[in-house]
This record gives C-alpha cells, structure tokens and sequence, in this order.
C-alpha cells in the first residue's frame, strides 16, 4: 500500500479560522453490539457493505492524513472493534507510530470485545484508549444498552490495564438515570488508575426517547461534586475538547465534554471521517465532504489532497446544538458519525 506521510509533502491542514486540523476520528463502522439508548434506535438500519469503506480504503485516507499533519488519529465505530479485519488496520497504521509521523493511535470502544484484543493492541503501539461506560448497576446497564453485559466491559477494561494500556471511562450524564452514580462511577474509575471524563447528551440523530428529559447541565455536576470535593483546574490535554481537574480525594482526572453548556469551538482541532468515507469537520453540523466519491474516482493522491484541503477550508466556526430544539441539531446518529 502507498505510503503518503512524509510530513513535508504537503502545508499543514489551516482551516478558515486559522486552527490547524492534527487529530481525526475515523469510524470503521457503524455497527455495534449496544443499542445504547442515547445513541441508537432500538431497531436500527445498518448500511450495506458496498458502501462502507474496504480497510485499503480506510488507510488510504487515514494515511494521507497524517502525511497532510495529523498527530493523533482515533479509531471509532459504532464499536470499532465489530468491524471484520479491524486488528489488519491496526497494524497497517501503526506503521506511523514506528516512523514517528504519528504521536497517538487510539481507538474508543465500548468495551464488550477489549478482553480478546487487549494485548494485540498493546502490542501494535496502543497506549491508551476511551472505554464507554454510564453506569455499573447491571439491571440499568442492561436497560440502557438494551441487553448489554457490564460484567464483560469491566473485565475488558480489566485485560486493557493488565497489557498496559491507559484507559478513560467515558460516562454520559443522564439526569434520570445514572446522575446519582456519578460519584461512585468517578472514585471506581480512579480506584482502578483510570481518568473519567463526563459527557453532556447531545442531540445527535432521532432516538426513541426525549433527550430534553435527560439532559443534565455538567455546570451543575460540577457544583455538586465541589460540595463535597476538591477539584482543581488542570492545564492537561488530550487533543479532545474535555477540559480537566483534579479530584484531590481520590487522586484522580476528571474530565467534562460540555458541548451544550460551554461551547468548546474556540480550539477545535478535528474531524471526522465516517465509514462512509464522508468527512465532517464539525460534529454538530450537517456539512459533509463525499471523499468515497473521490477515492472510488480513482484520484491521484494529489487530488485526494486537494479535495481533503477543499473541505477543511469550509470547517465552520462552531456548532449548531441547541438540547431543547424540535429536532436535532445533525440528522446522522453518532453510531454513523463515529463517537
């Protein structure tokens, strides 16, 4: 397969406002073994093969990326690790890592097939990587998921630590559901040497609840913690939009993605890329760029390029999400957009 990263090749990717575009998010599918019930249908319509993009297809794009300047590049899905091959892609581009074109190959999962991968993962240069988990009450996993195990998330999460990667607890914050677990999710989290980073609901796809309902303003997460907490602001980073503190009690990160009660677009630095093979360069907007068009056209890698700049020039300023609006903000789930 070609190799397009020699960073010097091309200008780093500058969009309209002057930030430069280091990290991109790549879906490798949009299938999942979860139908989380704030992210999915419950009866959910998955895209025929022929046009989720082949793993040649994947790295192709991912490549090219990182030789236009991306430093850190995320696997996501649905649940990635569903994807037929997936390990096969893992191990094509952890040839960036060895070459030192790329800082970070990671992936975000939901956990159920950690356990099998975990050390291969580790093996291929995967350092650290995002677990989704919203509750550890079995009957409420169960619910939420519709059908989900969390025994099997808490022994995958178990066997990442174990092969020595990092791992972040993602936890969506569900005012009716799991606000009062917030606390012993954040000390299980740290117990374990794990960063937690909470997550606002956001209006992403027709679901089958009412996202208003459960909405929980991480604003007031936050006040309620420090009654009982100490919480000190952190300048640590991951490349994400989570800003961080620290928990003195437990010793641990705290972090809060809040998209609807502070908007994070000031230092955007991503996009994404769906299995689908159409890029956006903003999670909360309808705008698209059709690079499977592109690719199946039989570009040159140089007109792959110039469409991929095309696109990061028209990446808005910020984000449309509103959580009490009719509808959502961007009509494709998150399971398409890739989490």
């Amino acid at each position: 397969m070609e190799d397009m990263t020699s960073p010097d090749d091309s200008p780093r990717l500058i969009d309209g406002f002057g930030r430069a575009v280091t990290y991109l998010r790549v879906s490798v599918t949009d299938r999942c073994d979860l139908r989380c019930v704030y992210c999915m249908a419950e009866h959910m319509t998955f895209l025929p093969k022929a046009q989720v993009l082949t793993l040649e297809e994947l790295d192709r794009l991912a490549s090219t990326f990182v030789g236009l300047g991306v430093r850190k590049l995320r696997l996501t899905g649905g649940e990635p690790l569903v994807r037929k091959g997936i390990m096969e892609l893992v191990e094509a581009l952890s040839r960036h890592l060895k070459s030192g074109a790329l800082d970070e190959l990671t992936l975000t999962t939901n956990g159920t097939q950690l356990a099998q991968h975990a050390d291969r993962l580790a093996s291929l240069g995967v350092r650290r990587i995002n677990v989704s988990l919203d509750t550890l009450k079995p009957d409420l996993f169960r619910r939420l998921t519709r059908g989900g195990d969390v025994a099997k998330v808490v022994g995958g999460i178990d066997a990442a630590l174990a092969a020595g990667i990092q791992v972040k607890i993602n936890a969506v914050a569900l005012k009716r559901d799991n606000a009062a677990e917030l606390p012993g999710l954040i000390q299980w989290a740290h117990a374990r040497g794990c960063d937690m980073t909470l997550i606002e609901t956001m209006p992403l796809g027709e679901i089958d609840e009412d996202r208003t309902d459960q909405f929980l303003s991480l604003r007031d997460v936050r006040r309620e913690l420090s009654s009982y907490w100490t919480l000190t602001d952190l300048a640590y980073a991951t490349g994400g939009p989570a800003r961080y503190a620290k928990v003195e009690e437990t010793g641990g990160r705290l972090g809060f993605i809040t998209p609807l009660s502070h908007n994070f677009c000031e230092a955007c630095n991503r996009v994404r890329l769906t299995c689908t093979g159409t890029l956006h360069t903003c999670l909360g907007r309808d705008d698209a760029s059709d690079l499977r068009a592109v690719l199946r056209g039989g570009a040159t890698d140089s007109e792959l390029v110039a469409a991929i700049h095309a696109a990061i020039g028209s990446k808005p300023k910020g984000h449309d999400f509103q959580v009490d609006a009719p509808r959502p903000a961007v009509a494709r789930h998150m399971s398409t957009t890739g989490g």
